[in-house]
């Protein structure tokens, strides 16, 4: 089966497509047929943070709800075209949508707690336009089912990295960091995964605001590298934030390391570079922070035994990585493309996996991973 799968992070960055043939789950067989990715235009990354955890007119929601549906569309039909591939062959289309709104533990709301979570990007636009099925929104169905409705990627994780001998840690560093642990010799879904705290978005949203958009990211780090972390500040939210001291599962989202966490970076008056420094090193530091408090634990395992690997747009910042060994001294590291998952691109064909596990009516959530009551069929079928 010929599977598009399209994710658009919180970095915001824009999306990404991996049109992949898988041939079943367990294992995990497939081949990698083409791979796109366009950034967004800075109009519709500023409309998105524009309804994103804050008061937005419905008709903008409803207007870049359909706008994003056309937009994966395109992104669809270019990959196909990159690979040569016709619109023919193409089986089916698992979408993420893109994350305006999580919130994974229940809160009360008009007298009743509640958990919620709201992606946008209209499966109907995709369906119409490519003309086959299109497996969207697949959070809601694990957050009915008491999970936190994330994360989704160790789906693929378990599949993929699993091992009778090497207990494996899983890293992406998208917007948010979040890694899956996978013990030795363990049985599918005997893992635990779970959101660190901040990946790129922290860093990102600080140079495009200081640039005001003529840069988005901090390529390989250099302007951080330059720069002198605030050793103070770092060590202050790792101690004052219950969030990392929370054991999974548990979720993070722009709602924590969104404008707040700018803004209160913003307030130290520091140079740009040195505030890159000190965001970087806050993503290096709770990323460790959760490999060693509870990933090794789950592990059973010291930090030379185990490997890890790590993918998202993270990867590819040099001084990050650096940092990352330096807190996480004996751990070996690489990247993902060791099994076929292109670093840029694993989240993609995670939701290709998942759609396909979705019209195949096998359960894609993982409950010790999101905290679910039990496993589900995930998404949502638009035809």
């Amino acid at each position: 089966m010929i599977v598009a799968g399209i994710m658009s992070g919180t970095s915001l960055d824009g999306i990404d497509v991996a049109i992949v043939d898988i041939e079943g789950l367990s294992p995990f067989r497939f081949k990698l047929l083409a791979t796109h990715s366009e950034a967004y235009a800075a109009e519709v990354r500023e409309a998105i943070l524009g309804v994103s955890n804050r008061e937005a007119h419905t008709a903008d929601l409803a207007r870049l709800h359909v706008l994003l549906g056309e937009l994966y569309a395109d992104a669809v039909e270019r990959a196909l075209a990159a690979g040569g591939i016709a619109a023919s062959r193409l089986n089916l289309v698992g979408c993420h949508g893109q994350t305006i709104y999580h919130q994974g533990d229940a809160q009360p709301y008009l007298g009743r707690p509640l958990a919620c979570t709201l992606q946008i990007g209209e499966p109907a636009a995709l369906a119409e336009r490519l003309g086959v099925p299109v497996v969207s929104d697949f959070r809601p169905r694990d957050m009915a089912a008491g999970g936190k409705g994330a994360p989704l990627v160790p789906f693929l994780d378990s599949l993929v990295f699993g091992h009778p001998l090497i207990p494996r840690i899983a890293l992406n560093i998208g917007g948010i960091a979040n890694l899956t642990a996978i013990p030795a010799a363990s049985p599918p879904g005997d893992l635990i995964a779970f959101d660190t705290g901040p990946g790129n978005m922290v860093m990102d949203a600080l140079l495009r605001r200081a640039t005001a958009g003529r840069e988005t990211f901090d390529a390989n780090g250099e302007r951080a590298r330059r720069g002198v972390a605030n050793e103070d500040f770092v060590a202050r939210e790792l101690a004052a934030n219950p969030y990392y001291e929370a054991p999974p599962p548990k979720t993070a989202g722009r709602e924590e390391y969104g404008e707040t966490m700018v803004n209160a970076l913003e307030g130290l008056g520091l140079p740009l570079n040195d505030l890159l420094a000190t965001a970087t090193l806050l993503t290096a530091r709770s990323i460790a922070t959760g490999i060693t408090r509870f990933a090794l634990p789950k592990l059973k395992a010291a930090l030379a035994d185990a490997e890890m690997l790590v993918a998202g747009g993270g990867r590819h910042n040099q001084f990050l990585m650096e940092l990352l060994i330096m807190e996480l001294p004996g751990l070996r590291m690489e990247g993902t493309e060791r099994f076929h998952l292109p670093i840029d691109f694993k989240e993609a064909i995670a939701f290709a996996a998942l759609a396909f596990a979705t019209v195949e009516g096998i359960p894609s959530n993982v409950p010790s991973a999101t905290g679910a009551r039990h496993a589900a069929i995930l998404g949502k079928l638009t035809r």
